[in-house]
Parts: structure tokens; sequence; C-alpha cells
């Protein structure tokens, strides 16, 4: 006799969420748009999301002023099912962002002490100015000017919210970090030249470094977990940790040098919260998942479909029953920006196809909606999510 097909009766957004979390299927794949800063979409993308939808026209408000990423509006979220919602910490109220137009780019520094770049013609800010190259010693890293995490700025809105979003719209609540991973900090600081040196030959001021970026995140996550409680449903971190073919860095650096720093990240949020701990790492780092496992990662984002080693359904074979894959939704790489909107919905029927059986799966794009995405391809890829992320029974 054919099983019988019986669908599963509608679930809040956050009992949706939370289902998936747990490696259960619920009435139909979660989806996020915006909730974090890597799944979000670019301002240009996002007007003609808008359009698409049939939405008055807005001028878009820019919550990642680097990435130039919009909000996402509550008349978006609603049309397309959105499930989850984000908090993200504010700069210090001590600090002043100041755009300096130079002629063929604009410039300024953020509160790392960075300095950003954007060509007119650009679409978003490269870190392109390392405060911390050239230094050679502890004292030297010492002496810089770092972020105060207590700056009470930094907090304010916070919690107002998350209660929005989890008791008024009833979605989950992502919360984002302070700033970009261990060695992506090292990197922006230092460098590329001198951040490889580091790493390569001189270890111990790597590790200086990435230590003192740590004490930075702790600080932030142990008062921000503390104001907002149990309405934390996912605390995100990142650490790009993979090129197109493999990892940036060799894994043996990566075990002696960074992974402990992780560990002692992720013991101290679990320890504080219930959330469930996500890492975004972009690229080939197949290799790395089981280490991020062993030390507490239970959400992957974004599933770099296209980098080498990543392809989803082995990803779901190897690992899913112990990881929660975010994002895996469309190549964004080679098919959502470039390719036709019928090859933007294969893509999607085949990666959610892959990734959706027995929960353990939030839908959205590898990485953010770029600014070269069509509105048909927009449009494109929420149709075929809304077929092909139904659970029935």
């Amino acid at each position: 006799m054919p099983e019988r097909q019986v669908a599963v009766q509608a679930m809040s957004s956050r009992d949706r969420v939370l289902t998936a979390l747990d490696h259960r299927e619920p009435d139909r794949v979660p989806r996020d748009l915006g909730a974090t800063r890597v799944s979000g979409v670019h301002v240009a993308a996002y007007g003609r999301l808008c359009a698409a939808l049939g939405l008055p026209e807005r001028d878009p408000i820019v919550v990642d002023f680097s990435q130039r990423l919009a909000r996402v509006d509550d008349d978006v979220v609603e049309l397309l099912g959105l499930d989850v919602g984000g908090v993200e910490p504010a700069p210090a109220s001590t600090y002043r962002r100041t755009v300096v137009d130079q002629g063929a780019d604009l410039r300024y520094v953020d509160e790392w002490g960075v300095g950003r770049r954007m060509p007119k013609d650009g679409y978003f800010f490269d870190p392109t100015s390392p405060p911390l190259a050239g230094v050679t010693g502890a004292a030297e890293l010492d002496a810089h000017s770092w972020p105060d995490p207590l700056d009470d700025g930094r907090y304010a809105g916070m919690l107002e919210s998350a209660r929005r979003i989890a008791l008024d719209q009833g979605r989950a609540v992502y919360v984002g970090s302070i700033c970009s991973g261990l060695t992506e900090m090292l990197f922006k600081l230092r460098g590329f030249e001198d951040g490889y040196m580091d790493l390569a030959a001189d270890p111990d001021l790597a590790r200086r470094l990435m230590e003192r970026v740590l004490e930075i995140k702790l600080a932030y996550w142990e008062r921000a977990l503390d104001l907002l409680g149990d309405l934390v449903d996912i605390a995100g971190e990142g650490e790009d940790l993979g090129g197109q073919y493999g990892p940036l860095f060799s894994p043996r650096t990566y075990r002696d040098l960074v992974k402990p720093l992780q560990a002692e990240l992720f013991r101290f949020i679990r320890s504080r919260s219930n959330a469930s701990i996500f890492l975004h790492s972009c690229g080939a780092i197949r290799e790395l998942i089981p280490d991020l496992i062993e030390i507490g990662v239970e959400v992957l984002n974004p599933v770099q479909v296209s980098a080498a080693g990543m392809d989803p359904a082995e990803l779901k074979r190897e690992f899913g029953r112990d990881l929660v894959f975010w994002g895996g939704g469309v190549d964004t790489q080679h098919v959502l920006g470039i390719g036709t909107p019928a090859q933007v919905a294969e893509d999607v029927r085949r990666n959610v196809a892959a990734l959706k059986p027995g929960g353990g799966f939030v839908f959205s794009a590898v990485h953010n909606l770029q600014a070269n995405v069509p509105a048909e391809n927009l449009v494109a890829m929420w149709r075929a999510e809304r077929k092909a992320g139904e659970y029935r029974r």
C-alpha cells in the first residue's frame, strides 16, 4: 500500500526553526534572509526584490555599512515567510564614522582602526589599511587602541529588538558577534602578508593578537547573553577557514593555534546560554568539519556548495547527524547572479532535496545576495524554495 501523504500542521516561525535545529522535520524548511550579516541582501538587489514582490519603492536602510546590506522590512518578512530575525551590537558610543571622498573612491576607518575603501562605482568597502602591519612585538600589539566591548552604546536597542522578533513576531532570534573571527581579525589588523607570516614564523605573536580579540569577544558575549537571556535562540560567530579548493592555511596550524581559542569561546557561550552555536565559514572546509563539531559548533553556514568537497548531499550524509546546515540553498558564485531563472530553480531544488531530509536545515543562499542578482532570479529562488521546502508525511 502506498504511504499516505499528509501535510504537517503549520507551525510558528520560532517553533519551525527550533524543530529544525533539533534535527527534526518541521512543516516546512525554515527561511532566512537578513537575520545575519552573512545571509543578507545588498541594497541594490533589495530594491529589485521589493519591486519584484510588488511592494512600494523605498530607500533601503543600510544595516551593515561595509557590506552595504539592507534591512529586510516587515512587509518583505511577511511576504517571504521569513522565520528568523537578527540582533547585532552597535559600535561603541565613542566611535564616529567619517567617510572621506578621495575622488575615485570613498574611505573610512572602522572601530578597530582598519582603513576601508570602496571605489565610487563599487559595491562594498574592503579592508585596505591594516593598523598593525609592521608590528614586531607584543608590546606594540597591547598598545593598540582596542575597542571597548562593554561600552553601553554597543547594547542600545538589543533587548528591544530581540523582544520584538521573539514576542511580537514569533520568530527565532539570532544574535551576532562583536566582530569577525579570530584569524579574520588577524588578517584585517596585520594585513595578509604579516598575518600569514605570523602563522608560519611567529605563532606566538599571532596567538597573542587572537587572544586579545578573544578577550573582547568573551566580554561582549557575557554581557549580551546576560542582557538577552532566553530570547537568544542562535549565537553566531564567524571564522573564514576555507578558500575555493581547501583550507586557507594548514589544518595543523588551525589545530595548534586557532582551534583551542575557538573551543574556549564556544565553551563560554554554551556555559551561559542554551542557544545553538552558529559558525560562518566560507570555502572548502570539509577537512576541518570534524574539528568544528568536536569544539561545539552546531550550525554551519554558508555551506559553499561550489567549493571543493562541499557537495551538499555528501555533507548531509557525513555530518547531518551533528550539524545543522544554514545556507547552501542556491549557489551565489556561479548560478544566482549569472544563471537563468530555470537554472536557479533547478539549483534550489537539488540543494534543498539534499539538505532537508530529517530536519537540520535552514534555507538561505550561499552568503549574501549580491548586487548583480537580477529580479527574475530572486523570484525564481523563492518560488522554487516554496515548492521544494515542504515536508510531507
